[in-house]
């Protein structure tokens, strides 16, 4: 094997298990609002899954993996015991996209959340 075969797969093993890792973390079937910023530009849609890591969502527009975005989740008062929706703002990067039943769903890995303070 030449040297540059052994550093691609090299990289090859890392990127599988960075996302064998995001994967590991248990997700919940939770549908909340959630505003995405890319380089596609702005839109609103719903969570399908959330994790500790990361988050899916179905989106109509192409988001290519490894591209940055941005969002913020609403979690609504009534289910977080607040006077008012309590929004998380997320750095994220596409770690998975595919096409499902005409829209295409989106994985992303959050790098950086905070909490919204009113």
């Amino acid at each position: 094997m030449s040297d540059e075969s052994a550093k691609s797969s090299g990289a090859a093993k890392a990127v599988r298990s960075r996302f064998s890792e995001v994967q590991s973390a248990a997700r919940f079937t939770v549908k909340l609002p959630i505003h995405i910023k890319s380089q596609t530009g702005e839109s609103d849609t719903e969570t399908e899954n959330i994790s500790a890591n990361g988050v899916l969502f179905h989106h109509d527009i192409d988001m290519p993996v490894g591209s940055r975005v941005d969002f913020t989740i609403s979690l609504p008062a009534e289910v977080v015991g607040a006077t008012a929706d309590v929004k998380v703002q997320c750095h994220g990067r596409v770690v998975r996209s595919n096409q499902e039943g005409g829209r295409r769903g989106v994985g992303v890995v959050i790098d950086e959340y905070s909490f919204e303070r009113r």
